[in-house]
């Protein structure tokens, strides 16, 4: 039986140019770091992908530092010593918003009672007044951390308001851009932040690689893996030669379309979201009127529940999500409806849907037709 994969936003099945790429660099022998014609090959491949990566968000090739993805990104900017554009070091406060990924809200290397929450509207967006309060109160200079856009709601992020704030109190800005990269028309120069940090998986990439892409070459970070002088001094350890050829194939693959995907995903999603109101109308959008990724739709059930929803929709052959696949699998609802306003049998129901570069018009209408069943099955068990 043919799946319909519509669960991008936990990871993005891989490209076939990212495939082809991968084992082209697992048939070079060489140690990027040998100066031998094998390391060399292995050297040339390693900074293409750079390159790729860079132009993807407008950054400089050398400000990008590959990591093992985006958990090891977030925890090696996260940390006191941080050195930002204007040459800001020494934050003893981190500052993170309410719906951040759950690496984020660890904290990085900042001591627990140094890290503040800044909540979030009904809308998901940041609240800017409570931001400037915690950067009034605290030390300079603060280190802020605030997604571009949220994994589970799609909500951007405003974070042109968010920038002007950290500059008017000189504290340093970083940005998971791991949901936006490819989905929105990243440009490091404007998005004005210190650094941000990207995922392979997420644009069709392999798994367990990822970059930290700083603003400037004045940006310094606090290193996390030390040992050899791989990645500039800035990460040891031998480089994830397949996986980073691969992240640099899905970054070309991605450059040059954003636009017009996010065009046909956004439509797709639109006619989604239309059909699941129509079949549930007590069902509603969560993020509405906040600008969203155009691939993502989260949506809440009055009278479902969201795992038994996801375990009928796997059986018809649709794998779907009730939020962020690191929090699959705990009891509690999710942290980011919570910090929404939405709580208990609600936040429960909660069904995430997101689309990507392999979802097609089939995929969609066999959700539809899937959850259109589910609904029905459960309202005859309750009549």
């Amino acid at each position: 039986m043919t799946r319909a994969y519509l669960d991008h936003n936990a990871t993005s099945p891989l490209r076939p140019e990212a495939r082809e790429a991968m084992v082209a660099g697992l048939s070079v022998a060489g140690n990027a770091s040998a100066t031998h014609a094998d390391g060399r090959a292995a050297r040339r491949i390693i900074e293409g992908a750079r390159e790729d990566v860079a132009g993807l968000v407008g950054a400089e090739a050398r400000c990008v530092t590959f990591t093992s993805g985006g958990s090891e990104a977030a925890a090696t900017l996260l940390a006191p010593g941080f050195i930002g554009k204007m040459g800001q070091t020494g934050h003893r406060t981190l500052i993170v918003s309410a719906v951040e990924h759950s690496c984020v809200l660890a904290g990085g290397r900042f001591h627990a009672d140094a890290v503040h929450i800044c909540p979030v509207g009904a809308g998901g967006t940041v609240d800017l007044a409570a931001l400037e309060r915690l950067l009034e109160a605290s030390p300079a200079p603060a280190l802020v951390a605030v997604m571009a856009a949220n994994n589970e709601t799609g909500v951007v992020q405003p974070l042109d308001a968010v920038r002007r704030l950290c500059v008017a109190h000189g504290a340093s800005l970083v940005v998971d851009a791991v949901q936006a990269l490819g989905k929105l028309p990243l440009d490091l120069w404007t998005l004005g932040a210190d650094a941000i940090f990207v995922s392979a998986h997420k644009i069709g990439g392999p798994q367990g690689v990822g970059a930290i892409i700083r603003g400037a070459e004045s940006v310094d970070i606090e290193r996390l893996v030390r040992g050899g002088g791989q990645e500039g001094r800035f990460r040891a350890g031998t480089e994830n030669l397949a996986g980073i050829a691969g992240f640099g194939a899905a970054a070309r693959a991605v450059a040059g379309s954003i636009y017009a995907e996010m065009q046909r995903l956004g439509a797709l999603r639109d006619w989604l979201e239309g059909q699941i109101v129509t079949i549930s109308g007590q069902s509603r959008v969560v993020g509405l009127p906040a600008g969203r990724l155009a691939n993502t739709s989260l949506t809440v059930h009055p009278g479902l529940d969201g795992e038994t929803t996801v375990i009928a929709l796997d059986l018809a052959g649709v794998s779907v999500s009730t939020g962020s696949a690191c929090s699959s699998g705990k009891v509690a609802p999710s942290h980011v409806l919570a910090a929404m306003g939405l709580e208990g049998a609600e936040a429960k129901s909660a069904l995430r849907v997101t689309l990507g570069w392999s979802t097609s018009r089939e995929d969609v209408e066999r959700f539809v037709n899937a959850f259109s069943a589910h609904v029905g099955k459960v309202a005859a068990r309750a009549a």
